[in-house]
């Protein structure tokens, strides 16, 4: 599919829709190590359980308001008054248990210190510090999980974290590019520069389903 600007992207990206198109352009599928993105997306991904991801996305900015654009941190910190003001703005998914899943992944992640050198090192050990590069064509179905996203999955939860199902933890994968997902002949296939502002620059893709 291409847009007005003549780039290909996935197929099922709607073109006249804003919001999706600049997700697509500058969000999913970037690798980033910055722990207060990681955790934020983490943070998103399990609030987006049984609901959509758009959804979640249009409050993005609600959440960062209330999660100190999301600082493990001073999440961390967070005590039962500061849940009960969060609960009653209308502008957050008021789900109790989402809602202290985040403040309990905030504590976990501060848990791995003696082990690892912040969340993004944890997160990356799983792949070496290099993203995988899918080869999905364009017609291709692209799985709900792998065994990357069971091991990673599995190791979260034995660790304490909340919301880290297998299929929460692929598609969190996705967004933060541990895994490139995008299909061949899109112009964000391919290993993209961590944290990049801009997308279109590519390195050499490291081949394989994983």
């Amino acid at each position: 599919m291409t847009t007005a600007d003549n780039l290909p992207r996935c197929w099922d990206v709607p073109p006249t829709d804003p919001l999706k198109l600049e997700y697509h352009d500058y969000e999913w599928g970037t690798p980033t190590k910055d722990d207060a993105r990681l955790f934020e997306f983490l943070s998103l991904s399990g609030v987006q359980a049984g609901l959509t991801w758009w959804g979640v996305w249009r409050r993005r900015e609600a959440f960062r308001r209330h999660f100190d654009d999301f600082d493990p941190t001073k999440v961390a910190e967070y005590d039962g008054k500061k849940l009960e003001t969060m609960l009653a703005d209308a502008a957050l998914i008021r789900n109790k248990a989402k809602l202290n899943a985040i403040i309990s992944n905030a504590r976990v992640i501060q848990k791995l210190g003696p082990e690892f050198n912040g969340f993004a090192d944890y997160l990356w050990s799983f792949v070496d510090g290099v993203p995988v590069v899918n080869e999905w064509p364009q017609n291709a179905e692209v799985p709900a999980t792998t065994p990357l996203g069971d091991t990673i999955s599995k190791d979260m939860i034995a660790r304490g974290f909340k919301f880290a199902g297998p299929t929460i933890m692929y598609a969190y994968i996705q967004s933060v590019g541990l895994v490139n997902d995008h299909y061949v002949g899109c112009f964000r296939h391919g290993v993209l520069p961590f944290d990049a502002v801009h997308p279109k620059l590519r390195k050499s893709p490291k081949k394989g389903i994983r």
